[in-house]
């Protein structure tokens, strides 16, 4: 990472910006695709301050979940880190609000969609002297304090915007994916808990040779149908056999929605991230809708509530919003 001088005296005053949720894994392809939705997300505002440091002023949002200390919050903390690393840490003063605009623990990427808030918004405070590849190792390190687990399937859509390939981990390597216009997402989020590292334990450290070359042909087989406009083809890859079957023990009515989902025509259906939302792909905004609706009202029937989400695919990633005061 190469920046020129950052004359702190031109810093803006002021930014906020807000950065999207994401589908991690895109139900076959576990920890190396994702995509960005337009809502829900997080929101962070940022302030320059007289005093060196960064400091979190509030958090809204979190039912008082996450710390205000700001070397452990996420958002904080990886601010903090860009700007040790750009030598600015002593020099310039930070202050933080975060806004939740989504549940945490949805399987949603919440935190991610925090730290990548965070890191646009100080980069865009700074006057954007690093590009967004040189973001993404810190919001990944985002991701490592907030679960133990530092991978990019959450935060480099959430980033970069769009359908993102994690080819490589170790020495990270995102490719973004081309997505076809009609593609949407209807997301529910019933109102249960399922943490994300007791999700992770669950999963296999070992996997059966044929179900590796089914997961391998429907990852492949993903790829071609978003380069090919093959909403087919993309419908019939997205198919899980390797975590799904252990997850879904975790999420109620998990095959009853998923049922309903492929009945109402979406083209396929699966576990957001480590869940337990639920994500219904479909060809069109309609579609989205009445599965959403539909898997709503069955919830209801067995009493649990849920949230509903319908979005295209967010091609943008964050975004800086005027203020409203």
């Amino acid at each position: 990472m190469r920046v020129n001088n950052i004359d702190i005296n031109k810093v803006l005053d002021k930014v906020r910006v807000f950065a999207p949720a994401t589908v991690a894994n895109m139900i076959c392809g576990f920890d190396v695709l994702g995509f960005a939705v337009d809502h829900p997300g997080d929101e962070v505002k940022m302030y320059k301050s007289d005093i060196p440091g960064v400091r979190i002023r509030s958090i809204q949002g979190d039912d008082g979940r996450l710390p205000l200390d700001a070397d452990k919050n996420t958002v904080s903390a990886c601010v903090k880190m860009l700007l040790t690393d750009l030598c600015l840490v002593d020099k310039l003063g930070i202050e933080i609000e975060l806004i939740k605009h989504m549940p945490i623990g949805s399987g949603l990427g919440s935190s991610s969609a925090s730290t990548v808030a965070g890191l646009f918004a100080i980069n865009t405070l700074l006057g954007s002297p690093l590009s967004k590849d040189d973001l993404m190792p810190y919001c990944v390190e985002g991701e490592r304090l907030a679960c133990g687990h530092g991978h990019a399937d959450n935060v480099a859509p959430a980033l970069m915007g769009g359908v993102t390939l994690i080819r490589g981990q170790h020495e990270l390597d995102v490719i973004k994916l081309p997505v076809p216009s009609e593609l949407f997402a209807g997301i529910v989020f019933p109102d249960v808990d399922v943490p994300t590292r007791d999700a992770r334990q669950l999963i296999k450290d070992k996997v059966q040779l044929k179900d590796a070359v089914i997961q391998w042909g429907n990852v492949g087989g993903l790829v071609a149908g978003l380069f090919q406009n093959d909403y087919d083809l993309i419908g019939r890859s997205m198919i899980d056999v390797l975590i799904e079957p252990t997850r879904a023990i975790l999420i109620p009515e998990f095959y009853e929605m998923k049922r309903i989902a492929l009945e109402n025509g979406a083209l396929s259906f699966g576990i957001s991230g480590s869940g337990p939302s639920v994500v219904a792909i479909s060809r069109g905004e309609v579609i989205a809708r009445t599965v959403t609706e539909k898997i709503k009202s069955h919830l209801l029937e067995k009493e649990i509530d849920s949230y509903q989400y319908v979005s295209a695919v967010n091609v943008d990633g964050p975004k800086v919003l005027p203020f409203n005061d």
